[in-house]
């Protein structure tokens, strides 16, 4: 199996600008604000690890998506972006989704954030398979 490293990478700064307009004013960052009590003034304080943690996130999602794409697409023998977005929401669904959703139960998190953050996830893994399909 070979890794498409410029797709990989494009996958990579298109799940940035996901990220960075989901939870912008044109997005839902006023919703989530407000379900997390976080104001623009405690996210100043901590962006910069916030952004490496995020950087390093999406570097993961972006080579672990194209691993999966790589294999799935060797097993099928099927290089078709449609392929490429079912791995894309089979991850999401197991490992984002459940994972988010357990952790919001339990942290008695409201439906309303996890419904943010949940859908976030999906965009963001649809959206870098698509690239990684495309290419």
């Amino acid at each position: 199996m070979e890794i498409n490293w410029l797709a990989t990478v494009l996958a990579f700064v298109v799940g940035m600008v996901v990220a960075v307009v989901w939870y912008s004013k044109i997005g839902f960052v006023a919703v989530w604000g407000k379900l997390t009590g976080i104001t623009p003034e405690d996210t100043k304080k901590a962006s910069g690890r916030n952004m490496v943690q995020l950087l390093i996130a999406n570097s993961v999602t972006a080579v672990g998506l194209a691993v999966g794409i790589g294999i799935a697409s060797k097993a099928a023998g099927d290089d078709s972006v449609w392929l490429a977005l079912l791995v894309g929401l089979v991850a999401w669904l197991t490992f984002s989704a459940t994972t988010l959703l357990q952790h919001n139960a339990f942290e008695l998190k409201p439906p309303k954030l996890t419904l943010v953050n949940i859908s976030y996830q999906l965009v963001l893994f649809l959206a870098m398979a698509l690239v990684i399909g495309l290419l």
